[in-house]
């Protein structure tokens, strides 16, 4: 099924779509069934990846990355979600752990931590959702208390995505009770670090190929040189990671969407009912239509709002939210009218349709929920 592009993409990302894809189809797809039914990570997918410089294509040439731009990044995670919504979590989330670096942390931080996740030595995670401190996050108990050249560390966070099999544990800590958003403060966490350990892995409605645990932190002591910009600008950090980042679950949002439509065109084709194709049928082409029309807008929304974020335009928070609201509202109707599309088929997991569904529903929850979005797009358009 073809992609829909109203505008013709720079020929450099052409190429990267298509190198992806052949990785993806040669690589990661024949994995995607068995990790989601084992729940287990994909190992042979991240080596794939990984031997594609895919895994990390952000990290700047000057750490050893690929040093891909928003929208190069964003085209690789739609094209892995494409296949397999859980191996798009590995460049997704390594995006997400490293980018506080990025846009906060030390020269001394960047070279120490990026360089391994680009030769794909190390994976990072994100660690800012607690149990009592989900969309509020300013709430959170996690402590980080200065105790000499060291900050030590005490709490736990949940949901924490890849969490035992990245290295490295981007971590955000009260260091000052006292001031609500500007007391709280970022850190860099090994999972060597004495004290830190792990929960169960959560068993999830979807992408059960990317491991979700709980991270506990038992009397961590930090070295100094491991907090991410000042004292007391984490939360500060924290929201503008996730500006950028939004954009990339509302990709990984298209790719589900768009892997469902390829399936589910493919088969109205090749099913007959009543002597014909059911594509023949008005019904049917009426609800593909509508499937076509809702990835093309959703594909557009995400194209544009990875350029606000390699600019770092001034609305960058509306554009990152809306189009992550809007893509994965739309990767949820899209899968689940792809497998209506299918009947019975759809249901089984003779076809992967039904685990399209399944990852799809996470896009809307994850990097803020859907309704957090609409408040964040709200006060952005109220603010001016």
């Amino acid at each position: 099924m073809a992609d829909f592009d109203v505008y013709q993409l720079p020929e450099e990302h052409r190429a990267i779509r298509e190198a992806v894809r052949e990785v993806c189809a040669a690589r990661v797809a024949p994995h995607a069934a068995a990790a989601d039914a084992n729940s287990e990570f994909p190992k042979a997918s991240y080596d794939a990846l990984r031997a594609s410089d895919f895994h990390a294509p952000h990290i700047p040439v000057e750490y050893g990355g690929a040093g891909a731009d928003a929208l190069a990044t964003a085209i690789v995670i739609e094209e892995v979600a494409r296949v397999c919504a859980s191996s798009s979590l590995i460049p997704a989330v390594n995006k997400l752990g490293t980018l506080p670096l990025l846009l906060a942390g030390s020269e001394e931080l960047k070279r120490k931590y990026l360089t391994p996740v680009a030769s794909g030595d190390a994976m990072f995670s994100y660690c800012l959702s607690e149990p009592e401190a989900g969309s509020d996050a300013v709430s959170m108990k996690t402590r980080a208390v200065r105790d000499g050249d060291f900050w030590v560390l005490n709490g736990a966070k949940r949901w924490i995505t890849n969490a035992g099999v990245s290295e490295y544990y981007t971590v955000f800590a009260v260091t000052d009770p006292t001031a609500r958003s500007r007391g709280i403060s970022a850190f860099v966490v090994e999972k060597g670090d004495e004290g830190v350990s792990f929960g169960a892995p959560e068993k999830k409605l979807g992408i059960k190929g990317s491991p979700t645990r709980e991270v506990y932190f038992d009397n961590v002591r930090i070295p100094l040189d491991r907090m991410i910009g000042e004292e007391g600008t984490g939360f500060a950090t924290a929201m503008r990671t996730l500006d950028h980042t939004r954009v990339t679950i509302a990709a990984q949002a298209v790719g589900i969407a768009q892997g469902a439509l390829d399936h589910a065109a493919a088969y109205v084709q090749e099913r007959k009912q009543f002597g014909k194709a059911i594509s023949e049928f008005q019904g049917i082409q009426f609800m593909l239509a509508d499937m076509a029309m809702k990835l093309t807008a959703a594909r557009e929304m995400t194209y544009v709002a990875a350029a606000k974020s390699e600019r770092g335009d001034a609305d960058l928070t509306f554009f990152g939210a809306a189009a992550k609201c809007f893509a994965s509202d739309a990767a949820m109707e899209i899968t689940t009218d792809a497998v209506q599309l299918l009947g019975g088929y759809g249901y089984t997991v003779d076809f992967p349709l039904e685990r399209m569904m399944r990852d799809a529903k996470i896009t809307q929850i994850y990097e803020g929920t859907n309704q957090v979005q609409r408040i964040v797009m709200a006060r952005q358009l109220l603010k001016d």
